[in-house]
Order: C-alpha cells, then sequence, then structure tokens
C-alpha cells in the first residue's frame, strides 16, 4: 500500500520530467522542432513553443512564436527536418553575417533564421522584430476583420473548405482576370515605345516578338498577385505548401520565357545594327551570341527550378566545376577552339568574304564558327580550319588590299633594236594609262635585265578592283593590247632556244626578221593602238 501511494505520488513528477525534457534549444534542429511541435493541435503548449524565442515576456513570446508558426504555414513553407543540422556548434559558410546562424529557408524566406545566444539556439533577433510586420503583410487586417464578422454559414464547410474560402477563390481569379487585360495593354505599350527609342523605326519581327512578350510579363504580374493574395485566404500547410510551389515555379518558367524573348528581341535590334555595319563578322556574331545567351538563361532557370523543387544546387555546382574541369582538360582542343573565336571576334582579322591567304589555304571566308572558321578556295572546295590554329597563324587579309598588285616579265628577243624595245616600253606604258581598271599614277614599265634567251620587260601595275573576278578580265584586256602592240611594232617575244652563228656562208641569208625601227612609224603604231584599246572597251558578259 505504501508503495502504491509513493507511486501515485511521483506520478505527476515523472510526467513532467518527461514533458520538460521535449523543450530543446541546444541546437538548430532541437529549436525549431520544439517551437513548431508545441504548436500542433495534438501537442498544443505555445508556453513551451514561445521557449525558443529571447528577450521577450512570455505573453509577447507566445504571441510571436503562433504568428511565426500562421507564417510558415500561410506561405507553403514546409520544414523538412532531414535537412536541418543538429551541430549545436554549427557554423554558416554560406557569408551569413552571424557566426552561428542557421537559414530555414534562404531562397523563399531569409529573414527566418535561428541563431546561438550563449549555449543555446533561439529564433534571432532579426526575426523575431520582423514577425509582426511579416505577419501584416500576409495576411492584412482586413482578413481577420472580414472572418471574425463572417457569419455562423459562411463558416460552413464544403469539400474539407469552408464557404468564405471558396468565395474568397474566385474573387481572386476574378480580379487576377481583370489585372491580366489591363497589364498586357500596358507591357505591349511600354514595350513598343521602348522598341521605338532604341531602333528609330517600326520592324516587324521585333514587333511580333514584343507581342509574345507581352503575354508572359502580365501572367508574371497575376501570379505575383496570386503569390501576395492567397496567403490571406487561411488554407492548411499542405494545400498552401502544393499552391506556392506551383506559384513559385510558374513564376520560374514565365521568367525562362520572358528572359528567352529578350534575347530574340535584343539579338533582332543587334541584328539590325550589323546590316548596316560594312563589315559582316558582326553579322556572323549575331547566331552565337543567340545560342550563348539561350543557353545561358536555360541554365540559370533550370538551376533555380531545380532549387524550387528542394535539389542541393550547391552540391551540384560544386560537383559540375569538379565535372566541368576534367571535361576542359580531356578536350583542350575543343577548349583552345573556343579561346580562339573569341580572340577571332576581338581582333578582327578579316570579314566575311574576305580573300585570305592562312597558311597554305588561300580562299574567301564563309563563316566563322564556334570552332572553326569555312574557307572556300577558288576551285570552290572549303576548308575547315581550326580557330585555334588560325589565331596563331600569320593571315595575310587580301580583302583589306587598297589595290591588286599584278607582277610580270614580258621577254624580247635579243636582236630586237634599242629603237622598238623603247617605243615598245612605251607603249605598254600608254595601255596602261589608258586602261580604266589600272591606277595610272602608280605603274612601272622598265628593261630590267638580261636573261638566258631573253631581254626581260617589267611590268608592275595596281588594279582598283578587289574582285578576283574583275582583277582576270582586266588582266585579259591589257594582255590582249600588249600583245597587239608587239604584233604592229614587228616586236617578237623570245621564248628558250639556242641560235647557231655560221660566220663563212655567203650564198645563204639568215633567218633574222628584219626591223622597221622609223619613229614616225613606232609612233603611229602606238597611237593607233592605245586609241583602238580606249575604243574596244570592256566586253560586257551575256
Amino acid at each position: 500500500m505504501k508503495k502504491f501511494l509513493w507511486l501515485f505520488f511521483l506520478i505527476p513528477f515523472i510526467s513532467s520530467a518527461q514533458d520538460s525534457t521535449r523543450v530543446d534549444i541546444s541546437n538548430p534542429y532541437a529549436t525549431i522542432y520544439t517551437h513548431l511541435f508545441f504548436l500542433q493541435e495534438d501537442s498544443y503548449q505555445p508556453e513551451k513553443a514561445a521557449k525558443t524565442i529571447s528577450g521577450y515576456t512570455d505573453k509577447v513570446a507566445i504571441l510571436k512564436a503562433i504568428k511565426l508558426k500562421k507564417i510558415l504555414d500561410g506561405k507553403g513553407l514546409f520544414v523538412d527536418f532531414n535537412k536541418i543540422s543538429s551541430d549545436p556548434n554549427y557554423n554558416d559558410t554560406i557569408g551569413y553575417s552571424a557566426s552561428y546562424k542557421y537559414v530555414l529557408f534562404p531562397q523563399r524566406m531569409p529573414e527566418i533564421s535561428v541563431e546561438k545566444i550563449n549555449n543555446n539556439w533561439y529564433y534571432s533577433a532579426e526575426t523575431v522584430s520582423k514577425i509582426d510586420q511579416i505577419y501584416k503583410e500576409i495576411f492584412p487586417w482586413y482578413v481577420d476583420k472580414l472572418q471574425s464578422s463572417m457569419p455562423d454559414y459562411g463558416h460552413k464547410k464544403l469539400l474539407t473548405i469552408e464557404i468564405w474560402q471558396w468565395i474568397g477563390v474566385l474573387l481572386m481569379f476574378l480580379l487576377a482576370w481583370i489585372l491580366f487585360l489591363i497589364a498586357k495593354k500596358a507591357a505591349f505599350f511600354v514595350l513598343k515605345k521602348l522598341q521605338h527609342q532604341i531602333t528609330k523605326n517600326t520592324n516587324l519581327e521585333i514587333n511580333k516578338v514584343l507581342k509574345k512578350l507581352a503575354h508572359p510579363l502580365s501572367l508574371l504580374v497575376v501570379f505575383a498577385f496570386f503569390d501576395k493574395v492567397f496567403a490571406s485566404l487561411q488554407f492548411g500547410l499542405e494545400i498552401n505548401t502544393f499552391v506556392f510551389k506551383a506559384i513559385n515555379i510558374a513564376i520560374v518558367v514565365f521568367w525562362i520565357y520572358v528572359f528567352l524573348k529578350m534575347v530574340q528581341v535584343f539579338m533582332q535590334i543587334y541584328k539590325v545594327f550589323t546590316e548596316g555595319t560594312h563589315g559582316r563578322l558582326d553579322d556572323q556574331l549575331v547566331p552565337i551570341l543567340d545560342n550563348l545567351f539561350t543557353g545561358l538563361v536555360i541554365v540559370v532557370g533550370g538551376f533555380r527550378l531545380l532549387a524550387l523543387l528542394g535539389v542541393d544546387t550547391t552540391t551540384m555546382l560544386a560537383g559540375a566545376t569538379i565535372g566541368g574541369l576534367a571535361f576542359a582538360l580531356a578536350s583542350q582542343d575543343t577548349v583552345r577552339n573556343l579561346i580562339g573565336t573569341i580572340m577571332i571576334f576581338l581582333d578582327k582579322p578579316f570579314h566575311i568574304e574576305d580573300w585570305i591567304e592562312a597558311g597554305e589555304v588561300v580562299g574567301t571566308v564563309e563563316k566563322v564558327g564556334f570552332r572553326s572558321t569555312s574557307v572556300r578556295a577558288a576551285d570552290t572546295s572549303v576548308y575547315q580550319i581550326p580557330n585555334s590554329k588560325l589565331s596563331e597563324i600569320v593571315i595575310n587579309n587580301k580583302g583589306l588590299r587598297l589595290f591588286r598588285r599584278y607582277h610580270t616579265n614580258l621577254g624580247l628577243r635579243y636582236d630586237t633594236p634599242p629603237e622598238l624595245i623603247e617605243a615598245f616600253v612605251k607603249g605598254v606604258r600608254e595601255i596602261i594609262i589608258a586602261h580604266p581598271e589600272t591606277r595610272s599614277d602608280s605603274y612601272n614599265v622598265e628593261f630590267t635585265g638580261f636573261g638566258d634567251s631573253a631581254l626581260l620587260i617589267t611590268v608592275n601595275v595596281y588594279f582598283k578592283s578587289l574582285a578576283w573576278g574583275i582583277e582576270q578580265s582586266s588582266k585579259h584586256r591589257m594582255h590582249i593590247a600588249i600583245v597587239k602592240l608587239a604584233k604592229e611594232l614587228g616586236v617578237d617575244f623570245a621564248f628558250p632556244s639556242s641560235t647557231v652563228m655560221i660566220e663563212n656562208f655567203p650564198e645563204k641569208k639568215g633567218l633574222n626578221p628584219k626591223y622597221d625601227i622609223s619613229l614616225e612609224r613606232t609612233d603611229a603604231v602606238i597611237a593607233k593602238t592605245v586609241s583602238d584599246f580606249k575604243n574596244e572597251g570592256p566586253k560586257e558578259e551575256v
């Protein structure tokens, strides 16, 4: 009997000791668990939940603890205890100001955190000071007033949801639709004004993109409205968690869409700008920048979506960095080519359609890509030159020449009289001066030396046109005129030969031609040849 009485006497103390052990604020996990556990329906003891708030009286601490719980439920912030540290000396390495601090929701609500004070963990002073302000933003004054003044039938449940909440949802969607229509018109008006300010003209492609851009922007306004208002309907944690996660995902998706369309708008504007520039290398940069910015938007948006779905993006980034380093080491040629591409666009050693000599490759630049450059040779074959190699070798950009230089040697027979050599040189000079495609102020036609089988006449001229086809046509006209001049003067072109001289053979005559060196005749021939050259003109292609 005495043992029974002692047991009966000790039961309250044992149960009290067991309850008191549940209040644990020794680490971040224990503090957050204590706060939320003692505010559940089946374990509701707000005075114990208030132990997680330091520096306030019991009554104020209880009110703040309750409001903080409602804030978490109202915004659908579900606490995953598997991710909370239970280390009493937890040290935040992300970069927050406090030495010992744990932030519950760094992305969605960084204001809520716990910190170590002395040897215990409490909700931070910053969090506690902002609880009332955050609560008023999530639950405006009129919500409590409407709920308290609602008749009894308004609190009746239909499919586990009170009737006043159903009415609130319908009103919210109606206001959202009106807001959508207003925001769409306003967004398109602003974007169109902005487009006119940037481009100073009307571009149909840009207008189409802007119309598509106005739609998601107005939807972003609607979802921001949902994010602001939905918590005031005071649904349960499960519904709020689902709804706010869907809202946040939708916001990120629409932002990705908006940025993708913005990339298109800026690329269209940049394309209009590059079309007005002289060089075509800028035109080649448009698709490269388009792919780069599009990929960047998708990657950043993808990481944001993964963070909303609960994936630890910090770990992924660390893994991606290590994997990227390994991949870069394994593909050094690709990285070098990418750097070479950047250097080509920065230095601009050539433009599209420039005729270049790059090592053994000679041809016209057709395309500059991420990895290589396409050069089409004169025989229409295409060479793919890695940009890493192209950025290192010597490039002779003949497309930047002011004129096309042409140099050749004309060989006259050794028995040509000096008078005819002078007449021939004078005639060639007159032809060059009369030629419409050559520079008349910069040329050389001189008797420069004695070859093995000919007297050498050097011809050095500059053609005005940089086009290869026009240069060949100009050469043709000049060559024909020189051949006609030589024929009319009676001058022969030499070729490799051997001559046997027989001194005593009086009955045989030599094969050497007889030259007419009359000055009057040579001047007349030169004048007639040059006149015919001017009158003929270039032949038009059919």
